[in-house]
């Protein structure tokens, strides 16, 4: 039985491992080498730029004014064109393609002499998380081995794959995750020990650490060992590189497997060394009741906790920020997965959404509902307070993060995720290395 009819059972939710007379010899990852396009060490911090899909126009144009190299106008074009420009307009491909031209001729942006792997590490209040850059199999995506746990939207596969395909190359990597293995961090700690190529910290406190691997036979031996990698962030990225190849393939009548289009760039971290914050929730209204309403149908279905902290300690805990006896206050309350419950019906957003968002309040898919809202985890509850209080939400929950072990069983089992389930910090920078394809 082929991949594709294993894929079938997977995304059903049933694991291989039910089935060992499927699987005759495990493929594992490969992680290629490729020949950076990056910038000078003296212009990498003006490049860097937070990744596009974090911000919108309007911050994007904020954070590169005055800074002709942020890579911003390369990712955000839009902001180099008339404000209300249609971001999915012919003008902003064309403009991404010459700035991406510019960046090349001006910063400049240099293409590495040979094949080459990375390592880069991030540093966010005093925690540090290591990976290595390279480019992963866009086979391995197509086929699940590497496991994705969000539905993608199709406005934004179209508007990435279009991206890349403009500009021939993809200018932001995928950001994967790998079960812990000690022969990786054996490799990678030899390495860091080198001197970088890059070393700076940016505007938001985050440290950037990039060395050049002198070799690449050790760590692309050892990912041959790592059966599984799993989508920790860049899911539409990773989709749009999959029908970019797809793309090429078919202009391509020589096309034999091993062009760059066939491989995205990527950067694979130890799940170990990741942190969740998390996903937090705002509600616009109380579906007509009052609040002292709500809180009255919540404590009959959750006892209410008073003087409870606005950040959950565990799993199954919330807070509830909401007018309250003339003020304001964080209220606590618990929810129990149910006998029997799946992995994703365990997971907290979905016993907030199942127990109390649609039932209570009417938000039965927060998907397309207008009357819920995410905040993340980067923003703190202190976010979660100012929205209540200024009367742009009229409450706000609090959730204990998801975790990396909850996210790889949902991939595992052929399941998605709940939107806005995990919120990764820090976020890698784009701008320090570009794959062309």
């Amino acid at each position: 039985m082929g991949r594709s009819r294993l894929s079938q059972f997977i995304r059903r939710g049933t694991h291989p491992s039910t089935f060992p007379f499927l699987i005759s010899s495990p493929a594992m990852a490969t992680l290629h080498p490729f020949r950076a396009l990056r910038p000078p060490a003296q212009r990498a911090a003006a490049v860097a730029s937070v990744p596009y899909d974090v911000i919108n126009s309007d911050e994007a144009r904020a954070l590169a004014e005055g800074n002709p190299l942020s890579f911003l106008h390369v990712i955000r074009p839009e902001i180099d064109l008339p404000e209300g420009t249609d971001i999915h307009g012919d003008a902003v491909y064309a403009r991404a393609l010459e700035n991406l031209e510019r960046a090349i001729r001006e910063i400049p942006l240099e293409l590495d002499a040979e094949p080459s792997l990375y390592v880069y590490r991030l540093t966010m209040n005093g925690r540090e998380q290591t990976g290595v850059v390279g480019c992963c199999s866009v086979d391995e995506y197509d086929d699940d081995r590497i496991r994705k746990h969000e539905r993608t939207r199709k406005d934004k596969e179209d508007d990435r794959t279009r991206h890349v395909v403009e500009m021939s190359c993809q200018a932001e990597p995928i950001f994967l995750a790998y079960r812990d293995r000690p022969e990786i961090d054996a490799l990678v700690a030899a390495i860091v020990l080198m001197t970088p190529v890059y070393d700076f910290t940016a505007a938001d406190g985050v440290g950037h650490t990039l060395w050049k691997c002198p070799s690449t036979s050790g760590i692309t031996e050892a990912f041959t060992h790592v059966p599984l990698l799993y989508v920790a962030d860049g899911h539409h990225r990773s989709a749009s590189a999959s029908r970019a190849r797809a793309h090429f393939r078919e202009r391509n009548p020589k096309h034999t497997g091993q062009e760059e289009y066939n491989r995205v760039l990527s950067v694979v971290f130890p799940a170990g060394q990741l942190a969740i914050l998390p996903y937090n929730r705002t509600v616009a209204d109380l579906h007509g009741r009052s609040p002292e309403e709500f809180l009255k149908t919540l404590g009959q279905k959750f006892p209410l906790e008073a003087g409870a902290s606005p950040s959950p300690e565990r799993r199954g805990e919330f807070r509830i920020f909401i007018p309250a006896d003339g003020g304001f206050r964080w209220l606590g309350f618990r929810i129990q997965a149910g006998p029997g419950a799946g992995v994703i019906d365990s997971l907290d957003v979905s016993l907030l959404q199942n127990d109390v968002l649609a039932p209570l309040l009417g938000i039965d898919d927060p998907r397309t509902s207008q009357r819920v809202d995410f905040v993340g985890g980067i923003r703190g509850t202190a976010e979660l307070e100012r929205l209540v209080l200024e009367k742009k939400a009229a409450a706000a929950f609090s959730l204990h993060p998801t975790s990396l072990e909850e996210l790889m069983a949902v991939a595992d089992a052929g399941g998605i995720m709940p939107p806005k389930s995990t919120w990764f910090e820090p976020k890698l920078r784009s701008g320090l290395f570009l794959h062309r394809i």
